[in-house]
């Protein structure tokens, strides 16, 4: 299985913290040493880090945590292969463009027998998670020709996830930038930090931070993992089927299916 990693805050805020614990767990403490992705939104745009390579050795992964880039949206994932070789085309996450905005998509899981049919988006590499990334936006676009609020997409985007879920483990973040969306399956977690700010000690390094220190009192920052990332602090469990839309680090709509 994969991990993701996703945030979602008020203020351009730094992941670096948590990106280094989640770095480790790629051939460190865990054993997702196929590959790794990271993508920053910059209002429109999007900063994207990938490497086939483990993790905890990639050198693009030191420069990603030498190099504090702020944003509001950020999702990022480390592969453990089950479909698909490792290489570049494979590693998520995977980005394409509708209604002239990036759609950045991560999945864990494994979805058994899934080919949906073609459409306007094709998969380039050949997992199953771009193959159901494409084909959620392929519904989307069959949809909503015309741009949308997310609050009505979300019945599509719920829709789909119910679907994918029947063919195996489905848990997955999505965004254009404006908003984060998240599906649990079968494991994802979260924590909103906001004013009083404490210290967060790392679970897979050596590592703590006191955020009351690089944060101002109307900082909201929701940061969102396959497993929690610190041991210090209450994260909150996400059911099986729950699913929940962000918008710059608070809950703007949440349901399970």
């Amino acid at each position: 299985m994969c991990e993701l990693l996703g945030m979602s805050a008020n203020v351009p805020t730094d992941i670096v913290f948590s990106f280094t614990g989640l770095m480790q767990r790629g051939g460190g403490t865990g054993p997702h040493r196929d590959g790794w992705g990271i993508g920053f939104y910059e209002g429109r745009g999007l900063r994207l880090f990938q490497d086939p390579a483990a993790s905890v050795e990639s050198e693009v992964a030191r420069l990603v945590q030498r190099y504090p880039i702020k944003s509001e949206t950020v999702i990022g994932h480390i592969r453990q292969a089950n479909v698909g070789k490792v290489c570049l085309s494979n590693t998520h996450p995977f980005v394409r463009e509708l209604w002239g905005r990036n759609w950045c998509f991560a999945h864990n899981g494994q979805l058994a027998g899934f080919e949906p049919a073609k459409g306007f988006y094709w998969p380039v590499g050949d997992t199953d998670s771009e193959a159901a990334f494409c084909n959620l936006l392929n519904r989307v676009r069959g949809a909503f020709p015309e741009p949308v609020m997310a609050e009505i997409l979300l019945p599509v985007l719920v829709q789909a996830c119910f679907e994918f879920r029947q063919n195996g483990v489905f848990n997955c973040l999505l965004s254009d930038g404006d908003w984060l969306f998240s599906f649990c399956s079968s494991k994802l977690a979260h924590i909103t930090r906001r004013a009083p700010f404490g210290p967060a000690r790392l679970k897979d390094a050596d590592l703590t931070v006191d955020f009351q220190a690089e944060t101002t009192p109307k900082d909201v920052v929701t940061v969102i993992a396959t497993e929690p990332l610190t041991d210090n602090e209450t994260w909150n469990i996400y059911q099986p089927g729950e699913w929940i839309l962000w918008r710059r680090g608070e809950i703007v709509s949440q349901g399970r299916t």
